[in-house]
């Protein structure tokens, strides 16, 4: 599988023009480039998070000529690839040796701008989980090292091959979530896990307020509890792992709250449509968004303890994380929004808006933060040339 792949990627290269090591040194160029003229770079993959943060400004770089897996020890648990080869490609190699990327990347192919699928670097550089980041670490806790143009054209190699590498400040890590913001993502090595021997969903008909209780109850007990979600007076909760173990857990849960097993097709559809948002409640919320037109309504991603309260926001809600992360639709204006997360202790960030400039996170931070900020962005991209302003206000603003 991965030789054909690897066949059909250098005939794709060949065919188009490229050779293998001509794409980075395009891009350094174009780095160059862009700082002289004093001009900003967009760095996009699949496109399939346009949606998220302004992406307006800024000149394109595409990374989806840049594919291959440079290699893949399954027995190390360890994989590297180039930054635009496709996700289906990578998780198709995994899937024959049995192991998967446990963070579980989102793919949301409802965006309307999305002219190719999701791409290796794109998942990175999003910093985006699915339903087991809660019990298997966030994209972050699986990034081993990575290569990097910066804004200086420099290629920096941060991190290492193996999972026990830990010399060095690890900012490998530091380019998850960093959406593009600080350079160019080159390759990415990941770390990898079996995928798990047996699976199994129960379903809860709770309200809001019993199922944060009761999926925290249960967190805190030693089951094999993976995933959980609730939305509209329905707790469901993934258990994976040892046959028996799965099996006492799902006798135990049901002897304390009743509720029923899905059957494997239904629980698996119901966990990948909260991955990628193809699920009722996500595409309600688009829906919403959408006809509400001027009036306001945003899909808001809010993090908070898991513990914390209903946030009584007006508008539908699908909790995740044992509770710790909350999709609200919501017509509530931004500031209140952010006012009753920040009384929670948590952060807000608007996920989804008729208005791409409402996707901008708010520039309100500490003098800390902002110091931080400005030093890390500087030490990456002196130039600017990446600071398109898709996530924080650019600084000429």
């Amino acid at each position: 599988m991965l030789a054909a792949i690897m066949a059909e990627q250098d005939a794709n290269a060949q065919a188009e023009g490229l050779s293998a090591g001509d794409a980075p040194a395009q891009w350094a160029q174009h780095i160059q480039d862009a700082a002289g003229r004093g001009a900003c770079l967009r760095v996009r993959g699949g496109g399939s998070k346009d949606h998220l943060g302004d992406t307006t400004r800024g000149e394109l770089l595409d990374t989806r000529a840049w594919q291959g897996i440079e290699s893949y020890e399954p027995s190390e648990l360890v994989i590297r690839a180039r930054a635009g080869t496709p996700l289906r490609e990578v998780e198709a190699v995994l899937a024959e040796r049995g192991q998967h990327l446990a963070f579980e990347p989102p793919r949301y192919g409802f965006v309307a701008s999305q002219s190719d699928e999701p791409t290796l670097g794109g998942v990175v550089a999003c910093g985006l989980s699915g339903p087991g980041r809660v019990s298997r670490g966030a994209v972050r806790d699986h990034v081993l090292g990575c290569t990097v143009l910066t804004g200086r054209a420099e290629l920096l190699r941060f991190g290492g091959a193996v999972m026990k590498n830990v010399a060095g400040f690890d900012l490998s890590r530091l380019m998850a979530g960093s959406m593009g913001t600080l350079g160019v993502l080159v390759d990415v090595t990941l770390k990898v896990m079996p995928q798990p021997t047996v699976s199994a969903t129960m379903r809860f008909d709770v309200n809001e307020a019993e199922a944060l209780a009761q999926i925290n109850k249960w967190a805190a007990q030693p089951l094999p509890i993976d995933a959980s979600a609730w939305w509209d007076g329905t707790l469901l909760v993934r258990l994976r792992g040892a046959r028996a173990a799965v099996a006492s857990a799902v006798q135990g849960m049901y002897r304390e709250r009743r509720g029923e097993l899905l059957a494997p097709p239904v629980a698996d559809g119901f966990w990948q449509g909260v991955r990628d948002h193809s699920d009722e409640f996500f595409a309600r919320a688009r829906q919403a968004v959408m006809q509400a037109g001027q009036h306001g309504v945003t899909l808001w991603r809010i993090s908070v303890p898991p513990t914390t309260a209903p946030l009584g926001l007006h508008g539908e809600l699908l909790a995740e994380w044992f509770g710790g992360l909350r999709w609200v639709c919501t017509p509530a204006p931004a500031a209140a929004v952010h006012e009753v997360v920040a009384k929670a202790g948590g952060h807000a960030q608007p996920f989804l808006a008729l208005q791409t400039r409402a996707l901008v996170a708010p520039t309100a931070l500490s003098a800390v933060q902002q110091r931080l900020h400005e030093q890390v962005q500087k030490a990456f991209d002196p130039h600017g040339v990446f600071d398109t302003g898709r996530l924080w206000s650019r600084r000429a603003d």
